[in-house]
């Protein structure tokens, strides 16, 4: 795989409308080739993340929050006109990042983007979006991001993929997801997707109302998880179910915390949005 260095991070508004102005899947293979750029953690970004997704203050960057760092090259990345697949329409299956080192004291970064593993899915085709941070010592904090697009069509069988957690789970704490969040939450993530922002913006790609940005339910769990998990040699992996609509009630299951444990997000009715388990980093 080839990488090209950016000089700086991109700018968000022309990448938005590249992505409206893209529709169509025009191939079935994804380019070899990564992004990456320089970086510096901003102290007055990182506290208006921490306030929307529920973060204590603390002199450790929020699990979670390397992904905002690494939002602009993604972006590029997914509408690079060789980029096969349509950005708008992409679904968020599931997201695992793994922590090497604890992220205390984190300033100037390497950031790096690119995407692999294309395969089969009943529905269409997935793919991961890798994104790797290093600093002076070396490789910090990864994470894989799956992606499917519909109606992209393959060879070959749809591997069974779904994350198996174990374990009894018991009610830890239950928030409320706000009309706002998805405004809130993309205003410090830059992650305006119409169907995050409002009902009317939703209904445009089929939904009944808003709904709240993956990303924001697991940053919201690892926030009220915060005490109960290691700092470091921690893969944190979900698998985002059904989305949570705005505005709603959501109840976080956990299991023991520890080294390993498990979680579940639950709705109203035993709905399931979200599963996840960590253990050590193999």
């Amino acid at each position: 795989m080839q990488w090209q260095t950016l000089d700086s991070t991109p700018s968000l508004l022309p990448l938005y409308w590249r992505a409206a102005l893209k529709r169509k899947i025009t191939g079935s293979t994804l380019p070899e080739r990564g992004l990456r750029c320089r970086m510096s953690v901003n102290p007055s970004a990182v506290a208006a993340y921490r306030k929307v997704c529920g973060f204590a203050d603390s002199p450790m960057l929020p699990a979670t929050y390397p992904h905002i760092l690494a939002f602009g090259l993604q972006l590029q990345l997914l509408t690079d006109k060789t980029f096969p697949f349509p950005l708008l329409g992409l679904i968020h299956l599931r997201n695992r990042i793994l922590i090497h080192r604890p992220l205390g004291g984190v300033g100037d970064v390497s950031v790096g983007v690119y995407a692999h593993n294309l395969s089969p899915h009943p529905k269409g085709a997935t793919f991961d979006i890798v994104t790797v941070v290093e600093d002076a010592l070396g490789l910090l904090w990864e994470a894989e991001s799956q992606m499917l697009c519909r109606g992209v069509k393959l060879e070959g069988e749809a591997a069974d993929s779904g994350l198996q957690t174990q374990g009894t789970l018991t009610e830890l704490t239950r928030w409320k997801a706000p009309t706002d969040i998805g405004r809130r939450y993309a205003r410090v993530s830059g992650d305006y997707n119409p169907i995050h922002l409002s009902a009317p913006t939703a209904k445009l790609f089929g939904f009944p109302q808003a709904i709240a940005h993956g990303l924001w339910n697991k940053a919201r769990t690892l926030a009220a998880l915060a005490e109960h998990l290691p700092a470091a040699n921690i893969e944190i992996d979900v698998e985002f179910m059904k989305p949570v609509r705005l505005p709603s009630e959501v109840i976080l299951m956990s299991s023991a915390a520890g080294s390993s444990g498990a979680l579940e997000l639950k709705g109203a009715g035993d709905i399931q949005h979200m599963l996840g388990k960590w253990q050590p980093i193999a």
